[in-house]
């Protein structure tokens, strides 16, 4: 299965979630884009810095803009907010049935919080940037379970 995760500039969210299903989804292919990202900007310190810390190595990412080629090539794109959902929707339209929030598609009965949001680490602690890897890993390891169980 491959699965685009976006978020807004390529270099906190949608990377980390990358990584983490590349580490731990072996029947799947994970990418990672931005809505408003440049090209080829390193993920941020503090995330890569968080994912070494649990042992994933995410070293070699360059940020990319969300694209046509990018829409095509996933089975699902994964955004991080209900925003960068409605933003995709809008500018790939032919795209809509397979966007949606990681939230939204790993979502159980036993789901308290629902908020649709990853909330964004930029500019905040290692802590803060810790706090929302553990919230991504949460959701692509359901992703794992439920894509596995199908």
């Amino acid at each position: 299965m491959r699965v685009l995760f976006v978020c807004t500039g390529n270099t906190c969210r949608s990377p980390m979630a990358e990584a983490v299903l590349n580490h731990v989804g072996e029947n799947f292919e994970a990418k990672s884009a931005g809505i408003f990202a440049g090209f080829g900007q390193e993920a941020n310190p503090k995330a890569v810095e968080v994912l070494k810390d649990k042992g994933i190595n995410f070293t070699e990412h360059k940020s990319q803009p969300v694209s046509d080629e990018l829409m095509e090539w996933a089975d699902v794109v994964l955004t991080m907010t209900a925003h960068h959902k409605l933003n995709l929707e809008m500018d790939f339209p032919e795209y809509v049935d397979k966007i949606f929030t990681l939230k939204e598609y790993t979502l159980t009965d036993e789901d308290e919080d629902l908020n649709p949001d990853i909330s964004d680490p930029i500019g905040l602690s290692k802590e803060t940037y810790l706090s929302t890897l553990e919230e991504i890993e949460k959701h692509v390891k359901r992703l794992v379970e439920q894509e596995g169980n199908d």
